[in-house]
């Protein structure tokens, strides 16, 4: 079994090049400002106003923010005990080469650039997101393979006030009236309802080059799908969704709805997923999971088992907050076990039919509100842990969720004790990140369980 091993230095191509600059100011000379992006633990975008001139600093190594700035909580507010650990000092920002975009809906011309942290001696920041994806990604490079990964996000569209109870509201539809029995799944008339908002979306996909496929119209009323094409970058598909979730939502706000992608809004309908389809080709572009055959070959079943045997461990990186739990019951088509089978959409690993060249796996445990660095970190180095430990998993599933005993974590409580005890994710993923990520859960956890709720009030103010 091999251990955790920290990114290597950055490499220059890396980073933002001085021409690549050079070459994007002098085609857009309006630019004003820059937005200078980290994501966080959350996976919530952290950064700061630039004015274009002062971009070069970002080149030369000059820009600094927090170490902490990755590990706040979910409400923004520092972690005491991270802060302890590191003084709070700073950390050096550097830039993504080729995430310099103009943003397309803002009114002022504006650009934003992706960052990752490394401390001051020039070690990648082990709380940072993008860093812990980046060491995973470099033990596949040292076997000379290249992990070929693409999400889907689903989301829902809510009116801006909720209502007098604080929950969302779906909008009406033309086709669907107000009945919230079902959304018209595939249904393309209710999409020409959102049709300028959706072609908005699809528009700045291209402006920031992000690779978007399918727009879909999913089970729920006001809920929709956005795919994203295969990349053979890791890093640059978890940049896509990121990008992807900040598009939704920033277009979205636009036209006077929150595009939420909060795990389980409503306890009757269906909740919001994060499915990820991962295969793995060498530097020949041989897919290692295709031998020809409906079934796929050794290293497939291989890369299943060490999912299915790390999935528990990093169950809190796929289920981050509270509310991530109510997705997974019996019929809501999420997992409550780890199972897969051939084309079963009832399962944590579903293998698609058709081209075996394109043969690979969907993974659907994530929900939409997880960190996509972290989800396809905990996927990829699970698919590896089986491969080079070359374990065997369990049969195919033909059941669907309904049959299926749960063995995953079941509560949030539970998820995050698999995952601070796991002796597998400090191998792995690193204590650094272990620590911050138990300690930022930790806090959370704290805080909503020194909260009483309206429920609460509603059932024991008078009865009790």
């Amino acid at each position: 079994m091999n251990s955790y091993i920290g990114p290597e230095e950055t490499t220059d191509t890396d980073l933002l090049s001085q021409q690549e600059l050079d070459d994007y100011l002098h085609k857009n000379p309006d630019i004003e400002t820059v937005e200078v992006l980290l994501t966080d633990l959350n996976g919530t975008l952290r950064g700061k106003w630039l004015p274009i001139e002062n971009a070069k600093r970002v080149l030369e190594g000059n820009f600094k923010m927090p170490l902490s700035a990755v590990s706040p909580d979910i409400w923004g507010r520092d972690i005491p005990s991270l802060c302890a650990a590191t003084g709070d000092g700073d950390g050096i920002c550097l830039p993504v080469a080729g995430s310099l975009k103009t943003i397309p809906w803002l009114k002022r011309p504006t650009a934003q650039l992706l960052l990752k942290m490394t401390e001051e001696d020039g070690t990648p920041w082990g709380f940072d997101p993008r860093v812990i994806l980046e060491s995973v990604y470099q033990r596949y490079r040292a076997l000379g393979l290249n992990p070929v990964t693409a999400p889907e996000l689903e989301f829902y569209l809510f009116l801006e006030q909720r209502n007098a109870l604080g929950e969302p509201q779906l909008p009406d539809s033309r086709t669907n009236g107000q009945t919230k029995l079902g959304g018209q799944i595939y249904n393309t008339d209710i999409m020409h309802e959102y049709a300028d908002l959706l072609h908005e979306m699809r528009e700045a996909c291209a402006a920031l080059d992000v690779p978007l496929d399918t727009i879909v119209k999913e089970l729920s009323p006001g809920q929709f799908e956005l795919n994203l094409y295969h990349v053979d970058n890791p890093l640059q598909a978890a940049d896509n969704a990121q990008l992807l979730k900040r598009i939704i939502k920033s277009v979205a706000q636009q036209h006077g709805y929150i595009a939420s992608f909060m795990a389980k809004p409503f306890a009757d309908l269906d909740g919001n997923g994060l499915h990820l389809h991962a295969s793995i080709v060498d530097d020949d572009g041989n897919n290692i999971f295709d031998d020809g055959t409906e079934a796929g070959s050794d290293a497939l079943r291989h890369a299943i088992a060490g999912l299915q045997h790390t999935m528990s461990d990093t169950f809190l990186m796929f289920a981050p907050h509270i509310n991530s739990y109510r997705r997974f019951k019996a019929g809501s088509h999420a997992p409550v076990a780890p199972t897969w089978g051939y084309e079963n959409r009832d399962v944590s690993m579903r293998i698609p039919n058709g081209d075996s060249k394109a043969r690979r796996i969907e993974y659907r445990v994530a929900g939409a509100d997880a960190n996509p660095y972290l989800a396809l970190a905990a996927l990829l180095a699970g698919m590896l842990y089986g491969i080079e430990n070359k374990l065997s998993p369990t049969e195919p599933q033909q059941q669907g969720y309904s049959d299926i005993e749960p063995s995953l974590p079941r509560t949030w409580t539970d998820a995050l004790k698999s995952f601070q005890s796991s002796t597998y994710v400090k191998q792995q993923l690193g204590s650094p990140f272990q620590n911050a990520f138990t300690a930022l859960k930790q806090f959370e956890q704290d805080e909503f369980a020194g909260n009483i709720s309206a429920l609460e009030y509603d059932t024991y103010l008078v009865l009790a």
